[in-house]
């Protein structure tokens, strides 16, 4: 049983922070995932990352990765080509998914390789350059020229 959890108190508190209110919205109102593929999602660095999908029985052909809006969706589509075999028992599940992942802001998805059925996704989160930290130099004024007294009589 799933609790509903009311957030119209955060829409009428918080400025800005409209995109994560619907992030967790969304969350508490999607069904219960199928668990199918089964998949890792591991920190391999500060900026980095790198799911895994097992797929095993997929081709890559039979598989599609998709960024749009901050989804990464992962869809396998498994050609029916069992029309010849009898199986007496089948364990390997062959069956169609699609299985999404949101990602933060400026996490892009770098690299994909299938081997062994697993499909590795490489992620790296790639700041602009207008985000990243930087130091500011503090500047002094320069001291003044003392003032030459045999000029100021001259004049």
């Amino acid at each position: 049983m799933r609790t509903q959890i009311d957030l119209t108190p955060l829409y009428r508190s918080v400025v800005g922070f409209d995109r994560l209110a619907g992030l967790l919205e969304a969350a508490t109102k999607a069904d219960a995932p199928n668990g199918y593929p089964p998949y890792n999602i591991e920190t391999v660095g500060d900026n980095a990352y790198r799911i895994e999908l097992a797929v095993a029985g997929f081709k890559p052909e039979e598989l599609a990765v998709d960024v749009k809006e901050n989804v990464l969706t992962v869809v396998g589509h498994k050609s029916a080509n069992d029309d010849a075999k009898r199986y007496l028992h089948r364990g390997l599940a062959a069956r169609n998914f699609e299985r999404r992942f949101q990602l933060a802001d400026y996490v892009v998805v770098t690299d994909a390789n299938l081997a062994d059925g697993l499909l590795t996704l490489s992620l790296r989160r790639e700041l602009p350059e207008s985000l990243k930290p930087r130091r500011i130099e503090i500047a002094t004024a320069a001291p003044a020229a003392p003032a030459i007294e045999g000029d100021a009589k001259a004049a």
